[in-house]
């Protein structure tokens, strides 16, 4: 990312954390700013107790309004992360929004993963009655399913990979609406779209409870998507099965929509399992190429998980959720 930009970021967190010093550069807390993320689809950088994002250039600018409208809306206290106020509204085309800095979880601390917390605050997220947002306006569709055709598209894009065979074959199993190609069926909730640990943090930091950020994916759709990263992982032998049950049994014990309350929850997870496992396979398959790398064990294992979504398998109709 180019200098100016996170320089200008800076400079929004700077603001955002010292709302009444203007634009002056701040003597009381004796900080300087970080770079806390650096990709395409978003900069973040810190300034003390705030952080600013530039979001991805060509995001929808009435889905972002509205997105960031559920998040700071009272119906989502102690859900999601509430943005702060910012004179910023865009840099080079790509919005910019401040939010309290949160302490996120520890990946040198898989023990203290807080799989419980993240299943509960998904399930009180599902349940949040589309009905108190109607002031909002027309909420945007849950992006999961269009990040998953974009992983697919990146991979189609480094050409021939004999790698890439079973997840395209996995990817055209699917139904439409996994697919994005068509809307999803069924009742639909208040999604996060890209559920993962990376998408929680404390706050008030460093001890306050967690609560979910990133909203930009969320909208209505299929709730067990967000279901589907750890469902995901764990078919693949990547999640151990006690963090597994761990998540679903807090999602469970919240009253989450997704999966029944007891039995057998992979009728309810099955299509959005599979749609993550070829998101996660077509990310490393493209990743790898570009990087000019063999895949690592992890990433041949959501390949082999693809292959093995394939064997006698036969097309799902459009309308399937299950």
């Amino acid at each position: 990312m180019a200098v100016s930009v996170i320089r200008a970021l800076g400079l929004v967190a700077r603001e955002a954390a010292h709302p009444s010093s203007g634009s002056r550069r701040c003597s009381a807390c004796g900080e300087g700013e970080a770079v806390l993320a650096d990709r395409v689809d978003g900069v973040v950088v810190r300034h003390g107790g705030a952080v600013a994002k530039a979001h991805a250039d060509g995001t929808d600018a009435a889905g972002h309004r509205a997105r960031l409208a559920v998040a700071g809306h009272a119906c989502l206290a102690g859900i999601l992360l509430p943005p702060l106020p910012t004179a910023g509204e865009d840099l080079q085309g790509r919005p910019v929004t401040a939010w309290p800095y949160g302490v996120p979880v520890d990946p040198a601390d898989p023990d203290a993963a807080p799989w419980e917390e993240a299943g509960a605050l998904v399930a009180r997220l599902h349940a949040v009655p589309l009905t108190y947002l109607t002031a909002i306006g027309t909420l945007p569709p849950m992006r999961g399913p269009a990040k998953a055709a974009r992983a697919v598209a990146r991979m189609r894009a480094v050409g021939h990979r004999s790698a890439a065979l079973p997840v395209l074959r996995a990817w055209e199993l699917l139904p439409a609406w996994a697919r994005d190609e068509a809307r999803s069926p069924g009742p639909r909730a208040l999604c996060h779209g890209d559920l993962h640990l990376g998408q929680l943090v404390r706050h008030p930091a460093p001890d306050g409870p967690w609560l979910l950020i990133d909203v930009d994916d969320l909208g209505t759709g299929e709730p067990a998507w967000d279901l589907a990263r750890p469902a995901a992982w764990f078919a693949a032998g990547l999640l151990p099965p006690e963090a597994w049950q761990r998540f679903l049994g807090a999602y469970r014990s919240a009253q989450g929509p997704a999966v029944p309350a007891d039995g057998d929850p992979w009728p309810q997870l099955d299509v959005a399992a599979r749609a993550l496992t070829v998101q996660t396979a077509a990310l490393a398959i493209a990743k790898s190429a570009a990087e000019g790398r063999d895949l690592d064990e992890a990433e041949r294992l959501m390949i082999d998980a693809c292959a093995r979504m394939t064997v006698g398998a036969t097309e799902l109709p459009s309308g399937t959720s299950s």
